[in-house]
């Protein structure tokens, strides 16, 4: 088992005993370092003025959901880490709203009722096979193709129009425009 001891983790979550679960299972797997909070917006603050290495949120919160709190993250002029990996956990698993969790910028997405092998796989896959950024007028977030498709030949094809962001930080793909 790697060590993950070094790993600083927040749980965003407005269910104390969700948070009990998740942190149980976080020391579970060696990491020593999690912040926790039922608040979104004292989320952003801990995000703002701490380190945090991946986010774990709810989708489903009071005020402000796990998809707005994303986006504030992906897009807020103040945001201090654009890039950390979030990963929502959520028992809403339909199509439509994982394609929406998906669309707001989440890295990965874990179903509740969360087991230790889910969110093994989940930390796993962030931390090992991290996602590039793509940046585009109306979306900033990870990289959201699963499956690159080489039949695609359409004016949407994405890598004949990357151009980097900057070191390790991914692309930007221009739209058909040019712009």
């Amino acid at each position: 088992m790697a060590d993950l001891s070094r790993l600083h983790i927040l749980v965003l979550d407005d269910n104390a005993h969700m948070i009990y679960i998740v942190r149980t299972l976080l020391h579970g797997f060696g990491i020593r370092e999690i912040r926790d909070t039922r608040d979104a917006a004292e989320a952003l603050d801990i995000i703002r003025h701490e380190t945090v290495d991946i986010v774990f949120s709810d989708y489903e919160m009071d005020l402000l959901d796990g998809l707005e709190f994303t986006r504030m993250i992906r897009t807020a002029k103040d945001s201090r880490n654009r890039y950390v990996p979030i990963i929502l956990l959520t028992a809403y698993t339909e199509r439509s709203r994982i394609c929406e969790a998906r669309d707001a910028g989440v890295t990965e997405v874990c179903a509740k009722p969360v087991t230790a092998q889910q969110l093994w796989q989940k930390m796993s896959a962030v931390i090992n096979h991290p996602r590039p950024f793509v940046k585009s007028k109306t979306y900033f977030g990870p990289d959201r193709r699963r499956r690159i498709k080489s039949s695609y030949r359409g004016p949407e094809r994405r890598h004949a129009n990357l151009e980097p962001l900057g070191e390790g930080e991914g692309y930007s793909a221009r739209d058909s425009s040019g712009l």
